[in-house]
């Protein structure tokens, strides 16, 4: 199992991939929602700008996308935003992801965050690491419990959950 950076990943399977997600699901935003075979082509290259810090719109932070991959297939897209905005301490932190549907179940999202965790700890300057979970969305949220994650506070829709980054 392995984390690739999108940009690094085979484009046909990351399209193939990208379309196997509804355009908002528990949080999940599929920011590639709909897209042509062209226009995810240029998403793909506006992705590895934003990661390099390159052409980031007015309060963005440089992120990275990343496929998991396993037994040859893509499973999973995990993003790794490098460092928080005021709006991110409060909001949706550090860390988004999503399982395809057909992979849902089988333990990728845990292995995959844990992952993301290990790239997080060379990344992200804070101490911790900000994300936020549905409150009814409660395989995510053992996701995050099983890899260290407490829950920090909450509101009516969500927990923002904290992950001590160990170095």
């Amino acid at each position: 199992m392995k984390l690739i950076k999108l940009w690094e990943a085979d484009f046909d399977r990351a399209y193939e991939l990208q379309n196997t997600f509804v355009q908002d699901e528990n949080g999940f935003i599929n920011a590639a929602y709909g897209f042509s075979r062209e226009e995810f082509q240029e998403y793909v290259k506006l992705r590895k700008q934003n990661s390099e810090g390159v052409n980031l719109p007015e309060g963005f932070v440089p992120d990275t996308v990343y496929l998991l991959e396993t037994e040859g297939e893509y499973v999973g897209i995990f993003n790794l935003r490098h460092r928080l905005t005021e709006g991110l301490i409060h909001g949706a932190g550090h860390i988004g992801y999503g399982i395809s549907p057909k992979y849902r179940g089988k333990g990728y999202a845990a292995k995959g965050l844990e992952m993301l965790l290990e790239i997080a700890r060379k990344i992200v300057p804070e101490e911790e690491i900000h994300l936020s979970v549905h409150k009814d969305n409660l395989a995510s949220l053992n996701v995050q419990k099983k890899n260290g994650a407490y829950i920090h506070h909450e509101n009516e829709a969500e927990y923002f959950m904290r992950i001590p980054l160990k170095r």
